[in-house]
């Protein structure tokens, strides 16, 4: 298969079933944006240190879903083919999100991302899943079909990556820093939280 057809595309690009569409379409960017979190997850598995090559298998497994969710928003109508994302996915997510969450220091107000390298990472991953989620919404609203377990996964992950940077900071020995001007905003800091944004959701 040829990477480029040496006649350009006009700004259009195909998906799957061969409808042609406008590359600003919302489709075109909710997987795109789904596209530019799975390389941003690649980035970050590259800072992994010696001590945390463990979680390696774990996160290219988070690369895969994010793969499938990419695939599944490139479908226009549902009846094409089956979908690839399923419950389980958000299920499996709902699981590493307590175990970690179990292991983080309790927390009673909003933090600054930052750390380590793969835990500053790990959080621009989780706001650009706030963004495939926001993108993946507005298809809903437009009447497209979409998988809605892509949205659930979407939102699970977000919540994911939140408490995974955490953890590894907490593993790591960093300190993490409150946002100076706070409310206590986890008021039960043994409950998991949503993630580290201004509106939970």
């Amino acid at each position: 298969m040829a990477v480029y057809t040496r006649g350009g595309d006009r700004g259009m690009t195909k998906l799957v079933g061969g409808e042609k569409v406008k590359k600003y379409h919302p489709r075109v960017e909710a997987y795109g944006t789904t596209d530019e979190l799975c390389s941003l997850l690649g980035h970050a598995i590259s800072l992994l240190d010696e001590a945390h090559q463990d979680l390696k298998p774990e996160l290219i497994e988070v690369q895969q879903l994010i793969f499938d969710c990419s695939s599944d928003l490139a479908v226009p109508k549902k009846e094409m083919r089956p979908y690839k994302v399923t419950g389980d996915k958000a299920t499996w997510l709902e699981q590493r999100i307590d175990a970690y969450w179990a292991e983080c220091p309790k927390i009673n107000k909003f933090i600054l991302p930052g750390g380590t390298p793969f835990a500053s990472c790990i959080q621009m991953a989780r706001t650009v899943t706030r963004r495939a989620e926001r993108c993946v919404v507005f298809l809903v609203d437009e009447q497209e079909d979409v998988n809605q377990e892509v949205l659930i996964a979407l939102n699970r992950l977000s919540d994911y990556f939140f408490v995974l940077a955490r953890w590894i900071n907490s593993q790591s020995g960093e300190v993490e820093i409150d946002y100076q001007n706070s409310p206590k905003v986890f008021s039960r800091g043994e409950k998991r939280v949503s993630n580290n944004s201004k509106s939970k959701e």
